[in-house]
């Protein structure tokens, strides 16, 4: 009894049928804790084999994979067809066969990309991850605004992160953590190699305005573009056509600390290499009108997209959420 409660916590002393609940409850907690730790003991080698391979390597193997994902499990792939199919990517059976292959190899090869970092350079990364424009940033750090840069799953969003190599602002990532804690400290190691820090997506509120308060110059970047839970105040705009809720968070922050917002439209240029543009979609944000931010960023994503839509993250069921309709 008395090692129980060394190990537990509990008061093994005072038995009760509460007790029990507890000690049940504990040791499921430690259960489900050891298999997160032992399943990522037994990932870790295979990563590190993944990171230190060679780019030729590592796309023969991202080949294998995305056949099986795509041939054989079949991951996902109800949604990507659906997606390509009401998008109107997927209206011809065959280039829809072709779309959708090619977004399984991409998948595997942004994924494999981000093992890969773990042990890229900073020279490395420039080299494959280039950024145009780079003087909008600089002369926005310079006036000492910090930035909110949205995105989309478009290309690389993995490699956007060493953003802050560019700029004079401490890059950081709006991120929502894995529920595996030892993967989650491996994905900050690998982002943190861009020298850009992650912030838990519940914790995005606190922190921006902890950091205006002290005027710290800072890059936030947003990935807009997934499926938000529908509450009252949801805002719904067209996206290829169909009605769909989407995320206001980087507008309505925007606003509320006056910060410029830009966009980061990136684009795959060759298998491993990538280019971003940046644009600015507004320095005032205060003073454009509600809503209109996310609205052009929704479109300048929807016209990215249209230039190949094969590298954008169909396997996410962007259509989940649908505004509802009264009879």
């Amino acid at each position: 009894m008395k090692t129980i409660s060394r190990i537990t916590g509990i008061d093994m002393t005072k038995f009760d049928i509460k007790y029990i609940y507890l000690l049940i409850e504990k040791l499921s907690f430690f259960q489900v804790n050891f298999m997160k730790l032992l399943t990522y003991i037994l990932a870790l080698p295979f990563i590190y084999t993944l990171a230190l391979m060679p780019f030729r390597m590592l796309y023969i193997f991202s080949d294998g994979l995305a056949f099986v994902l795509y041939h054989v499990i079949g991951y996902r792939k109800e949604v990507v067809r659906a997606n390509l199919i009401r998008t109107g990517f997927g209206n011809d059976p065959v280039k829809r066969f072709a779309i959708e292959k090619a977004v399984y190899k991409h998948f595997c090869d942004l994924y494999l990309e981000t093992f890969k970092s773990l042990t890229l350079s900073k020279r490395q990364i420039q080299k494959r991850f280039v950024v145009h424009n780079t003087s909008i940033i600089q002369d926005l750090a310079l006036q000492g605004k910090s930035v909110i840069m949205m995105c989309g799953h478009y290309a690389s969003y993995e490699w956007l992160l060493s953003m802050g190599y560019y700029s004079d602002h401490t890059a950081y990532g709006i991120y929502a953590p894995l529920a595996n804690p030892y993967f989650d400290k491996l994905v900050i190691k690998a982002r943190r190699r861009y020298g850009a820090f992650l912030i838990p997506r519940r914790e995005t509120v606190t922190t921006i305005k902890n950091h205006t308060e002290r005027n710290h110059l800072a890059l936030y970047g947003f990935a807009s573009d997934q499926s938000p839970k529908i509450r009252k105040k949801t805002y719904f705009r067209s996206f290829f056509g169909t009605e769909v809720p989407v995320f206001t968070g980087a507008e309505r922050i925007a606003k509320e600390h006056d910060i410029p917002v830009l966009m980061a439209k990136v684009r795959r240029i060759k298998r491993g290499f990538y280019e971003t543009e940046i644009i600015v979609l507004s320095k005032n944000p205060k003073e454009v009108k509600d809503y209109k931010i996310t609205d052009w960023f929704t479109e300048e994503l929807e016209s990215l997209i249209k230039e190949d839509p094969s590298h954008y993250l169909w396997t996410h069921n962007r259509f989940k959420r649908l505004r509802k309709t009264t009879p």
